[in-house]
């Protein structure tokens, strides 16, 4: 999925009431704290479960406020092609509201809501005490666009329920039978330079020796490259640690659907050892621990590094295409590489059920049909092709199997005109309710250079569900511990494979663990597991 400026929100909020006061709404009717369905106005217009309830509604001059919490998000509406649209079809007027956690706070403090918030943590008090500031999107549907149901995903509505009833709908929530239908690509691969692969002769990069043999060879070949590059460590512990997990297949919980410490798989280890071998050897560069985004970028859009372990290389296509459009025959593949010493296979991840973004409707709200329907039409194979690809026969064409091109018009206005695409088409920026599995249908939505990479891993692909949201509980004494643990294994690993000997390795992970259990690892673990199997619960109801 990414094609998105990441902002991962604060895991609490300052002054989140823990019980909101609730108003009037509509009609000016009463509700219950639980905004029930018994106690929503009356719907204005004749409802049908066969036909989108924006369709039945001939009211005019509706406006909502739609509070985005990210700075970022374009808040312009009606002057583009997707949002023109929305509001003619839904006759709807959207005001948008961006700002950060300071700002939501001081909603739920005045109890003056917006219509419609989305917000970035499924893990954070606003999302798990939502039942007292939201509208079940159960009842809504029921009482005034039944069609929800045939749009929205009932795994995904399973896993955001809170005491039987879902509250919130996120955008990019893959489900179960999203991960068996093809249509969402990986993002992860080992990938190599390819005059570099030419060059080399035959290198078996999936085994330990293997692959600090043929770092060694590129050394030999061609020195003025680093043999092994991987992302930054700017947003976490760069690619070497899940993206790596996920290559050699490491477990996500025991076969009793326990907490899995992947860090400490054995399997792990040993590859964790092996770059030390290669670090070792000079193969790869100390820069690499310290590099920013930007500093990575750059070395990838100059093709620098001969080999990479890429993370979510769709982020980074830019780079790749542009290394690519100038060096077609150096461009960079990906190949088998990094893989398990156990005869596990790779287990590939993409985005999981939780999504990114969740948008919520206020139980504030005096127009909450046109606010689910406003959720019903951006769900729907309507609003989704809309606002991946914009108008169909100008913008694009879809053939028999449901594969999307692009027209001649629109390849133009793409490549040349890049202000005219946003400003006016904004194809692929109105995301607060997208999908993996719309954009998947037209090859072109990604740069060509990570095709081969994307058709490299597409049967690799597994879901991750059970571990999903696993933390303990923002502000309390376990999640302050598990942020320590997390800080020393980033310096841990690091240390890790820049360890002097295999002696001093051991040594290093043997610390870790001590400051694990120093830690309450075991309260932690208690935590995750008691949340895993919440978590395989909602995915068998």
């Amino acid at each position: 999925m990414k094609k998105r400026a990441w902002k991962i929100l604060a895991t609490s909020l300052l002054a989140v009431s823990t019980a909101v006061v609730l108003g009037a709404c509509g009609s000016g009717s009463k509700k219950s704290s639980s905004g029930s369905n018994d106690n929503l106005p009356d719907s204005p217009y004749k409802v049908s479960k066969e036909t989108p309830a924006w369709k039945s509604d001939d009211r005019k001059n509706n406006t909502l406020t739609w509070y985005v919490n990210a700075d970022w998000w374009n808040k312009e509406y009606g002057k583009d092609y997707i949002t023109k649209t929305i509001k003619k079809d839904l006759n709807l007027n959207i005001k948008f509201i961006t700002g950060d956690d300071t700002k939501l706070n001081t909603y739920f403090a005045s109890g003056d809501m917006p219509d419609i918030v989305t917000i970035g943590d499924p893990n954070s008090k606003v999302a798990r005490t939502a039942k007292q500031w939201a509208y079940p999107l159960q009842d809504l549907a029921t009482k005034y666009d039944p069609y929800f149901y045939k749009v929205a995903r009932k795994d995904t509505l399973n896993w955001y329920k809170l005491d039987g009833k879902s509250y919130g709908y996120p955008n990019y929530s893959n489900t179960a039978a999203d991960y068996k239908s093809g249509n969402i690509l990986p993002r992860d691969a080992f990938i190599i330079r390819k005059d570099v692969l030419d060059a080399i002769g035959d290198q078996d990069f999936t085994t330990p020796e293997g692959f600090i043999k043929g770092m060694q060879a590129i050394k030999t070949k061609f020195p003025k490259l680093t043999p092994f590059g991987f992302n930054d460590f700017s947003g976490g512990n760069s690619s070497l640690e899940n993206v790596v997990q996920d290559m050699l297949g490491v477990p996500i919980t025991t076969k009793a659907n326990k907490y899995y410490d992947r860090d400490l798989d054995s399997d792990y280890l040993t590859w964790l050892n092996a770059f030390r071998e290669v670090h070792s050897d000079g193969n790869i560069s100390d820069d690499s621990f310290t590099d920013d985004s930007d500093a990575f970028n750059e070395k990838v859009s100059n093709g620098q590094y001969a080999t990479i372990m890429m993370g979510s290389d769709v982020n980074h296509g830019t780079n790749l295409q542009d290394f690519a459009s100038k060096n077609p025959n150096s461009k960079y593949v990906a190949i088998n590489g990094i893989q398990s010493t156990k005869g596990n296979e790779p287990t590939l991840s993409q985005a999981g059920i939780s999504g990114w973004l969740i948008s919520y409707i206020s139980n504030k709200t005096k127009n909450p049909a046109k606010a689910i329907q406003l959720f019903e039409y951006l769900l729907s194979d309507k609003g989704q092709m809309l606002v991946s690809f914009g108008e169909k026969g100008k913008m694009y064409t879809q053939a028999s199997n449901g594969q999307v091109t692009w027209t001649k018009f629109a390849n133009n206005v793409q490549l040349n005109e890049p202000t005219k695409w946003q400003k006016d088409y904004r194809i692929g920026e109105f995301i607060l309710f997208g999908h993996d599995r719309y954009k998947a249908l037209n090859k072109s939505s990604y740069v060509e250079a990570v095709w081969q990479m994307q058709d490299w891993g597409k049967k690799y692909l597994k879901p991750q569900f059970k571990i999903e949201n696993i933390a303990p509980d923002p502000s309390t004494q376990e999640s302050r511990a598990l942020s320590a643990v997390q800080t020393n294994w980033s310096t841990t690993m690091v240390s890790l494979i820049r360890s002097k000997d295999k002696a001093e390795f051991d040594a290093n992970v043997a610390k870790y663990k001590k400051f694990q259990k120093d830690n309450n690892i075991s309260g932690i673990n208690k935590i995750r597991n008691e949340k895993i199997q919440e978590n395989i619960k909602k995915l068998n109801e």
